[in-house]
């Protein structure tokens, strides 16, 4: 069985990553992209659907382990009961020519058997490869596929793997290097593991010193900056949602998603993290990724898109997969692509005016596709969607959504107002104050105090807590303050926010699901909005506990067994740290 989802960390090469566990185990990887079939798929099934376990011989969960500070280069420590001490050291050096995992054993104190199990499972833990052994190299190669092992150790073929035995003593050095390569292709270049180990360092060192946030919550910010650049796609700009597929909202649920894409949601959420960290370049990459997945007929515009902007995503299972603790099925893509969800062109448009404000784009930039988008939502606001949660039920007039439209009109009428650009203004203005009437005449249940999730429902949804950060009305409106008590009130587990009670709304799915952290950190800034300020401290510091002991979450927290959930790590959770981190840096905000 897998590790538990707290005990999984993450190193990756801002094109892929690999999650590897406690035990010493990677049992999650894809090669060479992030939504690339995984040649390790254990965490969504056993030990034979694939996986790179390096640990002392005797076996067992490390001792302790850390990021060597501010970087992705993950240092895994056992103590042995008769004395000895080992480490290895993980990371993935940022791409050359190829990608590799470089796993580095160092002898601590003593001496230490150990063991390097190796079984490669390409196409998601389904094909078995054709292995051949050269003196220190080993070749495991199926369809387009093919990894190589270097290593300064003898291998042997054992069992359906690839064993290793042997032992480091005190200030022994042994590497380990796993290239990938297509299989018709050239032999890869063989990489020093060591001077690897040294180069990753020096980039994340160098990268981090970009980085302006000197606050409270220095450790915890900068380590979910590092995550979300690990999450990035280099080559686009794009950042994953997560780099794992099906891990459960629930345990032993069905509600199990692939996040390996970029979602156009998360766009305002980003650029409000990057640029307040001062990470220009990194806004800048994501921006020009929005608008490069978006361009064409805006009639076609997604709400999420591969990494590199491809649109098809659809959606299969893999049932010779058990799922995560037996959390099936195990899906591939994502059917959520081809839903309506209104709330996209107001995050697009609305990232577009943040970003026309930061500088990072050229004020005339897209602003055709921005009156393009205009025009198709002038009218398409007042139809129902899916809403911002993927809903797989009936479409329905969902209050966010309507938000987030007045936001996409208000964002126009701002880019004339204070930058100067051309378009029917007054025609803008007319829309966004008919949408604004709209939400508070149908979005608001007057007697209970409280904005709802659409139209006609008593469902609350947490997303209205996020109508003060969107300008819709401000902190100190009575509707938003009361909504907020409600929200606290009657949408928590525990003291954590939910999405919304399943058994209340109609989503078209079936079984229960955890807390989902982003909200609760929506939570923490609408209660500093409001003036509550001990109390928004008080939760943060409770969510800043629930990091791994490496400083990572995922998803979800499921309250009742004291777990994370969801996939993992989760950029829109972590990127919701930064920005509550830089709100509450800000003792007058």
């Amino acid at each position: 069985m897998p590790s538990r989802i707290e005990d999984y960390a993450m190193v990756g090469d801002l094109q892929t990553a690999a999650i590897v566990g406690a035990d010493g185990s990677v049992d999650w990887l894809c090669f060479p992209r992030f939504d690339s079939p995984a040649c390790f798929a254990a965490l969504l099934g056993e030990e034979d659907n694939g996986r790179w376990r390096i640990a002392p011989t005797s076996g067992g969960r490390c001792t302790r382990r850390r990021y060597t500070e501010h970087t992705l280069i993950l240092e895994t420590e056992w103590e042995i009961p008769d004395g000895g001490a080992v480490r290895v050291v993980d990371c993935m050096p940022p791409r050359g020519m190829a990608p590799d995992l470089v796993r580095v054993v160092e002898g601590v104190r003593g001496k230490v058997a150990l063991t390097s199990e190796l079984r490669v499972r390409f196409d998601y833990g389904h094909i078995v490869p054709w292995v051949s052994i050269e003196g220190r190299e080993v070749r495991a190669i199926a369809g387009p596929d093919a990894l190589w092992l270097r290593a300064s150790v003898p291998h042997e073929e054992r069992d359906g793997g690839i064993l290793s035995e042997f032992t480091v003593s005190e200030g022994e050095r042994v590497p380990f290097v796993l290239t990938w390569a297509p299989s018709y292709g050239e032999r890869p270049l063989a990489i020093d593991g060591l001077q690897a180990v040294d180069d990753t360092e020096r980039f994340w060192r160098d990268w981090v010193g970009d980085i302006s946030y000197e606050g409270r919550f220095q450790d915890a910010v900068y380590r979910s900056l590092v995550t979300l650049k690990g999450l990035t796609y280099e080559p686009s700009g794009g950042i994953v949602a997560a780099p794992t597929t099906s891990l459960p909202e629930t345990l032993g649920g069905s509600r199990n998603w692939d996040y390996r894409y970029c979602w156009l949601r998360d766009t305002t959420f980003t650029l409000s993290a990057l640029l307040g960290a001062g990470l220009l370049g990194e806004a800048r990459a994501w921006q020009q990724w929005v608008l490069r997945a978006v361009a064409g007929d805006p009639t076609d515009a997604q709400i999420m898109y591969a990494i590199d902007g491809t649109r098809r995503l659809s959606e299969y299972e893999l049932p010779w997969l058990q799922g995560y603790e037996g959390a099936s099925p195990v899906r591939v893509g994502n059917d959520a692509a081809g839903q309506v969800q209104r709330d996209v062109p107001g995050e697009v448009l609305g990232a577009a005016h943040v970003g026309r404000a930061a500088g990072i784009v050229p004020m005339e930039r897209g602003w055709g596709l921005q009156r393009w988008l205009a025009g198709r939502l002038e009218e398409g606001w007042k139809r129902p969607d899916n809403g911002i949660w993927e809903s797989r039920g009936p479409r329905q007039h969902f209050v966010y959504s309507k938000v987030m439209c007045w936001v996409a009109f208000h964002s126009l009428v701002e880019g004339v107002e204070r930058f100067g650009l051309e378009g029917p203004v007054e025609r803008w203005r007319a829309v966004r104050d008919e949408i604004h009437d709209d939400v508070l005449e149908k979005g608001y249940d007057a007697e209970r105090g409280t904005f709802t999730q659409a139209y006609g429902s008593d469902a609350l949804d947490a997303c209205a807590l996020l109508i003060p950060r969107a300008g819709f009305l401000p902190y100190d409106d009575e509707r938003v303050i009361s909504t907020v008590e409600t929200i606290r009130n009657e949408l928590t587990e525990d003291g954590l926010v939910l999405r919304y009670r399943t058994g209340e709304s109609d989503d078209g799915l079936s079984g229960h699901e955890g807390s989902f952290l982003i909200c609760s950190f929506w939570l923490v800034n609408a209660l500093w909005g409001i003036g509550r300020k001990n109390e928004a401290e008080e939760l943060f510091g409770r969510l800043l506990a629930l990091r791994n002991d490496v400083g990572l979450l995922s998803e979800e927290y499921d309250t009742r067994a004291e777990r994370l959930v969801g996939n993992f790590p989760q950029a829109l959770t972590h990127l919701a740290l930064v920005n509550c981190a830089l709100r509450l840096s800000d003792r007058a905000g």
